[in-house]
């Protein structure tokens, strides 16, 4: 069976090691497996009650409560601020809670995978993300993860798609989070 997946990546800079890390799930994404890489995230303002009212979402966030909505899973890949995850990628988990308990994350899955400068490849920041996700009522997948280490130096001239050990481990992921929904789904 086919799988859609969202991604959203925790960084806004254009030449985010995270965002390439998205790119190469992509690129080696497998026969299955249709990866969109969400874009907008900058454009959707901070969660706010008040404005999440029928006839007041505001477009960015309306669209990617449909983008999540659409999608079979979620694969977050984040970045670590201050050890912790980015505002931006916590304002995604935000928007997509919401309303309460009917969330467009409601019970899919979710993988939390990431590169970061560190030694730890942004461990503190994955399980951070992971947290909210679960709480917002997402399904975290907790034995899906990659934390890449050192990305300045690792993805200086190498692009993660072209890092074969990379290659390899997100492939890895995808595979399993494609037969874990495809499980659910015959079980539906």
């Amino acid at each position: 069976m086919s799988v859609r997946i969202l991604a959203l990546v925790g960084s806004l800079r254009a030449g985010s090691h995270n965002r390439q890390l998205a790119e190469a799930a992509v690129k080696h994404a497998p026969a299955g497996v249709d990866i969109a890489l969400h874009e907008g995230l900058a454009e959707i303002p901070f969660y706010n009650e008040d404005v999440d009212v029928e006839g007041g979402v505001p477009a960015a966030a309306a669209q990617l409560r449909e983008a999540a909505a659409a999608a079979d899973a979620l694969l977050l890949f984040t970045p670590e601020y201050n050890g912790t995850i980015p505002a931006v990628l916590k304002n995604a988990i935000d928007w997509l809670s919401r309303p309460f308990g009917a969330g467009a994350i409601g019970g899919k899955p979710v993988v939390v995978v990431g590169t970061a400068f560190g030694q730890y490849g942004g461990v503190w920041a994955q399980e951070e993300a992971r947290k909210a996700v679960g709480i917002a009522g997402g399904k975290v997948v907790e034995d899906l993860k990659l934390a890449i280490p050192g990305s300045v130096t690792r993805f200086a001239e190498t692009h993660p798609a072209d890092d074969t050990e990379v290659a390899e481990q997100l492939a890895e992921v995808l595979n399993r989070l494609h037969a874990l929904v495809d499980g659910e789904k015959a079980a539906a």
